[in-house]
């Protein structure tokens, strides 16, 4: 039998579209240091908003003495929240979109739902231990509904997103309480794009996107390692802002530090697990790693560039023109978008819209990679 919520396609592409938002957003408060303007999760100086009026503060100040409240920033990590919790029910409603016709896979996402919630319930009681079992059995059990499910690959990429989304929430708690640690920051964000990626992957794939093209769908692998390419160049992008290793290399590009190949420290630079307890903001690393680490992401930079201008030629040759011109273009002004970051001082304005260049790159690479496969079928029973 053929069954198709008309609602879940188009809801598929607001909640694309609002994950790309959140991405943005994620980004500039990021970028702006605001991470750590509430010190509490999910709560702001335990208020649902963010203290305003001089009491609110004063009281908020007294509770939270070693963070003193900045209310020009701490409505810009509460608002991120919202936003993300909001996308996190847009995620909820579609993964309830795909699995509502087979009983198991259903109370799965509404069983993980549940205990999402009461998760965060105990965690502001401060169970944090109940707590992260809840979350393990919430993140868990959609995978679970996905495996279970007997649908195309689009529809169980909507319960699996459901599963990253809790995690996310997750990784958002920890960036928090961990003090911006660079391996929960930078993970963070994968988590942010991975979102994003199945969200986009599902809603291409249920508007039709595919071809029977041998000569097209030939080149799914030379896709497949572009977004592999990709992916790594973007980790590396989260492991040089969570280091606070943009100017690492001064404002003189392409030189770093007046040199072709200054000092650099790898081993400090890539050590991913560092102590707990530490606050990271700012950075702990001294110049020599913050630079290997800038020196890396530009290599990584050139490899990207230089590949996917190549699979961009590749593409359109093949037949999918649109989809060639528009990696081509953002290539470009990603590169652009990076040396201006490094030339002009990383500007917020610049900073924010490389990691939604990041986000849109992925987006095109997503959108190739269902380009270069077989129609999605009809029936999904």
């Amino acid at each position: 039998m053929n069954v198709k919520p008309a609602w879940v396609r188009p809801l598929a592409w607001i909640a694309t579209a609002f994950a790309l938002g959140v991405i943005v957003f994620g980004a500039f408060v990021r970028l702006s240091n605001a991470g750590l303007s509430c010190p509490d999760w999910p709560t702001c100086y335990g208020r649902i908003t963010w203290p305003v009026q001089h009491t609110a503060v004063a009281a908020a100040d007294a509770a939270f003495p070693g963070r003193p409240v900045a209310v020009h920033l701490a409505w810009r990590e509460q608002t991120h929240r919202f936003i993300a919790g909001t996308l996190g029910v847009l995620v909820l409603i579609l993964a309830l979109g795909a699995v509502w016709r087979q009983r198991g896979s259903r109370h799965a996402v509404i069983v993980a739902a549940l205990a999402a919630v009461l998760g965060v319930w105990l965690y502001i009681g401060g169970e944090h231990g109940y707590s992260s079992l809840l979350a393990a059995v919430a993140i868990a059990l959609p995978l679970l509904a996905a495996w279970w499910l007997r649908r195309e690959a689009p529809w169980k990429m909507l319960s699996v997103a459901f599963a990253v989304i809790i995690f996310q929430a997750m990784l958002g708690m920890w960036t928090v309480t961990l003090l911006l640690k660079p391996a929960i920051v930078m993970s963070h964000l994968l988590g942010g794009l991975a979102a994003f990626a199945l969200l986009a992957y599902a809603a291409l794939r249920l508007s039709g996107v595919g071809t029977r093209e041998a000569r097209v769908r030939r080149l799914l692998p030379w896709v497949a390692l572009g977004l592999l390419l990709l992916v790594m160049q973007i980790a590396l992008g989260g492991w040089t802002s969570a280091n606070y290793a943009a100017l690492a290399c001064g404002t003189n590009f392409p030189l770093c530090a007046g040199s072709w190949w200054p000092a650099l420290n790898f081993h400090q630079g890539f050590i991913l697990w560092r102590d707990i307890g530490v606050n990271y903001e700012g950075g702990v690393l001294d110049e020599s790693a913050r630079a290997a680490i800038q020196m890396t992401h530009r290599i990584g930079a050139l490899i990207v560039f230089v590949y996917g201008l190549l699979l961009a030629w590749r593409v359109a040759r093949a037949g999918l023109k649109p989809q060639g011109i528009v990696l081509a273009s953002l290539l470009c002004a990603q590169v652009l978008l990076g040396i201006g970051n490094v030339v002009l001082g990383l500007p917020l304005d610049v900073a924010t819209a490389h990691n939604a260049g990041a986000a849109l790159l992925l987006f095109t690479m997503v959108w190739l990679l269902a380009a270069t496969q077989r129609p999605p079928a009809q029936r999904e029973f």
